[in-house]
Order: structure tokens, then sequence, then C-alpha cells
């Protein structure tokens, strides 16, 4: 059980949900800085793009975990056939319930408004005010309005090419934590 509970932590952890480490809080921007994100927010519709990324995860979300745990349980070269057949049971029973609360953390509107306090800071502190003011202008032309239409879903399918490449190193990568835990 104490497996299962591993890999689909690992899954979730490892399935493009986006981590953040922050060594220390950045100097705020400044008022035209602020002035020029707010206008390339707002250019962007990143409210929009957000909650539209977070649906295409939501979708994507479930079968990611799912693969991921089953490739780890049938890697498992000290598991039965038996043994592995019970833990990928015991995952469809689990599996729901974990994708189900993934799910309502992006679907929480403080979530959006929390990422968009740190983005604001993010792109000030990577673009002068007249970079800002260029990005403005081509979001609102056809081209960065197709370009942010089609984000999201371009956003799933390359997370999805990932997953493809990246899960069979995951895989084996997960598995030696897992024997390196069961060592100790």
């Amino acid at each position: 059980m104490k497996k299962i509970l591993l890999a689909v932590t690992c899954a979730a952890a490892f399935a493009g949900i986006p981590s953040f480490a922050l060594a220390q809080a950045p100097a705020a921007p400044s008022a035209q800085e602020a002035a020029a994100v707010k206008e390339l927010m707002d250019a962007m519709d990143v409210r929009k793009m957000m909650t539209a990324s977070f649906t295409e995860m939501e979708k994507a979300l479930p079968q990611m975990m799912r693969a991921q745990v089953t490739a780890v349980i049938n890697a498992d070269p000290t598991a039965s056939d038996e043994k592995k057949k019970a833990a990928l049971a015991k995952i469809e029973q689990i599996l729901p319930g974990a994708a189900d609360a993934v799910n309502r953390m992006f679907r929480d509107p403080a979530l959006i408004e929390e990422m968009m306090a740190e983005i604001g800071p993010l792109y000030a502190r990577n673009y002068t005010v007249d970079e800002l003011k260029q990005l403005t202008a081509f979001y609102r032309t056809p081209l960065g309005q197709k370009m942010l239409a089609l984000s999201p879903r371009l956003a799933a399918e390359s997370m999805a090419v990932g997953q493809k490449i990246v899960a069979p190193r995951l895989n084996g990568l997960m598995l030696e934590v897992m024997q390196n835990a069961q060592a100790k």
C-alpha cells in the first residue's frame, strides 16, 4: 500500500504540474513596469488562458497518472504477477480520488490569483518596459490572438509528447527510488 501511495504521489508530482522554487523575494516592479505588465496580461487574457490550460491538464492528468503508476508497478522485479495485478486494481480505486483532488486545486479561483501575483513581477524582471509594450502590441494582432487561442491545446499536446519521451526514463528512476526506500 505504501508503494502504491508513493507511486501515485510521484506520478502526480511528475505529471506536468508546475513547481516553483523561490530563493528570495525580488524587488517589487516599478509603477511603470507594473502598468506595462498589466497591459500585457490583459492583452494575453492570462486568466482565460490559465483556466483553459488547467482544463486541458484536468483532462490529461488521470491518464498520465495511470500510465506512470502502471509502468512503475509493472517494472517492479520484486513483485509477482499476482501482486502487480492487486496493485493495479488498488490504483484504479485510488486514482479517481487523487485526480479529483488535483482537479479541485485547478478549479480554485484563488490559484489563478496567486499565480497572477507571481507572474507579473516575473515578467517585469525579465522584460524592459519597452519590450513589454512590444509584446502587448504583438498579442493584440491576429497572429498573437491565434497563438493565445492555440496555447492551451499546444501545451497539452506538448505535455503528452514530453510524457511519452520522459516516462520511460522516469519510470526507471522511480523504480530505483522505491527499491532504495524499501532497502532502508
